[in-house]
């Protein structure tokens, strides 16, 4: 059983919080809400100017409709109880109409009050207007102010002088409802937008969030995969994603728990495996002394052979720990290891499959001679097995060909066989182990194992597309960096 990697002291991952404010639908609730107060803040401001610049007009509109009536009795002054009647009724201080070649003051009070500032109702400006209504709302009260306009239609200006207090308390009443109007409709829209993103996105979100954590508390078991919701918006397309890769998560561990067991009992068959070819290496040591011919012949290519048996049963204990081994590479003869792995396979002409063997003797490969063995027996060994109880159609021979050429730092492999060539299921996952087999019954693993080791040489490997039926596969291996203290000791040496 494959137990849980994780430390125990690696804390636990968080759960989806459950407070109303700390989730999102609260977040989105406040949010909501202070947007369009916000808003409604930005409608506020033009507003209350506009209302301040409405309500000095009707003022002076009220006195305006008063004083023509006095204004029409020529060379009549109003009585001094009349003007202060005048000018409660109107809540002003002074009241004068004004043409160009004449001013006449229809009521004031007895000393008229020093004046804090002038407005002209005609011409203001949007700024000025704004400026105003809050200087008046922040700061008015109980100072005395001079307004004017135009009269009617006529070419005459109406002028009073009031106090701002009835101004700035309208204001204020104007302000209140406003802000008693923008909460009501802050909430109003707020639950409206909530509960239609909630039920749109949050809900969902929240139902993705759930499934991860119950897919994370037992990721082995279908029920806890995802449906996958309906819809072609963003939310039900990752909801399909998240179905989908959680399917593949589960065939993927239910995969490295059926290799992890096998790996298990691999090691334990490798050990005693070792075991054994230990001791028939210690027998075939004694063929070397038998004076035969033959013996002396096939001796050291069955030593070697018994060695590389040895020599792979170790590295795979060692991978069961994982403890990959790293190349311990040197500049080897590429010619002569070809040829053993020609040997080992046992291809000949009796055989009925050529291989032929076309690299100089002067191309040295700088590798793990034992690791390179591996990499070239796995794709000659695969060749083989495709060669076997097969007969080109065009008359060609059943041949192997390996070929290798050395431009400037990088020894370039090509193997080559005249085979059926590689199925197009296999090549969708030429270098994954299980599943990049080529022949019924394979397992892939050859071409996985020499992946790896050229990958760890810093090198690349390749299915290469040829015009005729087979398969072609070219390795390409680089030298490793020389350092430049070392390449001058070599130079002076």
């Amino acid at each position: 059983m494959v137990e849980d990697a994780r430390p125990a002291n690696e804390s636990a991952p968080p759960r989806a919080a459950v407070g109303f404010l700390r989730g999102l639908s609260g977040k989105l609730l406040l949010l909501t809400i202070v947007f369009v107060m916000l808003a409604e803040v930005l409608i506020f401001v033009p507003s209350v100017a506009n209302m301040r610049i409405r309500w000095l007009e009707d003022r002076l509109n009220t006195v305006a409709a008063a004083a023509v009536v006095v204004d029409g009795l020529q060379n009549i002054e109003l009585p001094r109880a009349v003007q202060r009647e005048t000018l409660m009724a109107t809540g002003t201080k002074a009241i004068v109409i004004r043409r160009k070649d004449a001013s006449r003051m229809i009521a004031t009070v007895d000393m008229p009050p020093a004046i804090d500032g002038e407005y002209d109702i005609a011409n203001f400006t949007a700024l000025g207007a704004i400026r105003d209504a809050f200087d008046t709302l922040l700061f008015g009260g109980k100072r005395v102010m001079r307004v004017y306009g135009p009269l009617g239609e006529s070419d005459a200006t109406i002028e009073l002088v009031m106090k701002d207090g009835s101004l700035r308390n309208a204001m204020l009443v104007y302000s209140r409802n406003v802000f008693l109007l923008s909460i009501v409709i802050s909430l109003i829209t707020a639950a409206l937008i909530f509960l239609a993103i909630n039920r749109m996105l949050i809900v969902p979100i929240k139902r993705l969030t759930a499934s991860m954590q119950e897919f994370s508390d037992e990721p082995s078991s279908p029920e806890r995969v995802l449906v996958p919701p309906k819809g072609g918006d963003e939310l039900a397309v990752a909801g399909q994603h998240l179905a989908s890769m959680q399917r593949e998560l589960q065939k993927t561990l239910k995969q490295q728990k059926s290799l992890a067991e096998l790996g298990l009992a691999v090691s334990k068959i490798n050990h005693d495996m070792r075991n054994i070819l230990s001791s028939a290496q210690l027998i075939s040591d004694r063929l070397s002394d038998v004076d035969d011919p033959v013996v002396k012949r096939f001796a050291p290519t069955l030593l070697r052979t018994i060695d590389r048996a040895v020599g792979y049963t170790q590295e795979v204990l060692s991978y069961g720990r994982t403890a990959e081994a790293e190349p311990r590479r040197r500049f080897v003869a590429l010619r002569p290891l070809v040829q053993d792995v020609g040997e080992l396979l046992a291809v000949d002409r009796q055989s009925g499959i050529e291989f032929d063997v076309q690299i100089r003797d002067d191309i040295m490969v700088d590798a793990d001679g034992e690791q390179l063995f591996r990499v070239v027996h796995n794709i000659c060994r695969n060749a083989v097995q495709a060669l076997t109880n097969h007969q080109p159609e065009d008359g060609r021979p059943r041949m192997i060909s390996v070929s290798a050429v050395r431009t400037g730092s990088v020894v370039t492999i090509s193997i080559e066989d005249t085979g059926p060539g590689m199925p197009a299921k296999a090549r969708e996952n030429l270098f994954t182990a299980f599943r990049g087999s080529a022949r019924s019954g394979g397992t892939g693993l050859g071409l996985a194992i020499a992946r790896e080791l050229v990958l760890a040489h810093g090198g690349t490997i390749a299915l290469v597309e040829k015009p005729t039926p087979g398969t072609l596969f070219r390795i390409e291996l680089p030298d490793r960096p020389v350092r430049l203290d070392a390449f001058r000791a070599k130079g002076r040496s």
